[in-house]
């Protein structure tokens, strides 16, 4: 199984992910720290009694993001309390889309009532360690001897346009799975939606 080295390591410049990112069995380094809505520095690490997490990268403007707003709102209703809670992260950078500034994310984490954390990545680093393509792309991770493991990378489910026709809820089955003691089938999915604005 492959450890990723460090997200310190990929800022520094030593070591660059860029285009490879997390696959299936893979060990995610937890230590990066990203600004929340709140104004507050948040990480992985900082969960200490959660069994995993459902990482989201997402964002405010794309269409396809935007209608999974609410779903994942549930989803975290869902699973925090089993230990999955959500981790939202916004990868684009408002130099390329204005409608992504960190500012309009406090708005909308306001207005649609996150239970969760809405991160920015302002560097444009932690989605490319990632490998994060889309908004929204989903990687499940899950707390292991050896550290976070990823589980299920891809998409949230089947039909981005209307949740009541939905017919395959990917990540919902992925952590169902997890939290019985299984691995999720199946374990990855395409990630649908907008591709990631960045100049990098």
């Amino acid at each position: 199984m492959k450890t990723v080295l460090s997200f310190f390591l990929c800022v520094t410049g030593l070591v660059s992910f860029a285009g490879e990112g997390y696959k299936i069995g893979d060990v995610v380094n937890p230590e990066f720290k990203l600004k929340n809505t709140d104004g507050k520095m948040v990480g992985l690490a900082d969960y200490s009694t959660a069994k995993g997490f459902i990482v989201v990268f997402t964002c405010n403007a794309c269409p396809y993001a935007k209608a999974y707003q609410d779903r994942l709102v549930a989803l975290d209703k869902q699973f925090k309390s089993q230990g999955y809670p959500v981790i939202a992260i916004n990868p684009n950078d408002p130099a390329v889309v204005p409608a992504e500034s960190y500012t309009e994310m406090v708005s909308v984490a306001r207005e649609k009532s996150f239970s969760f954390p809405y991160l920015f990545d302002d560097k444009n680093q932690v989605y490319k360690v990632f490998g994060a393509t889309n908004t929204p792309h989903v990687f499940v991770l899950q707390k292991s001897g050896q550290g976070l493991v990823v589980k299920y990378t891809g998409a949230i489910d089947n039909n981005y346009q209307d949740a009541s026709k939905v017919t395959l809820p990917y990540l919902e089955n992925a952590v169902k799975a997890l939290i019985s003691g299984k691995n999720p089938v199946p374990e990855t999915t395409k990630a649908i939606g907008c591709g990631v604005k960045s100049k990098a």
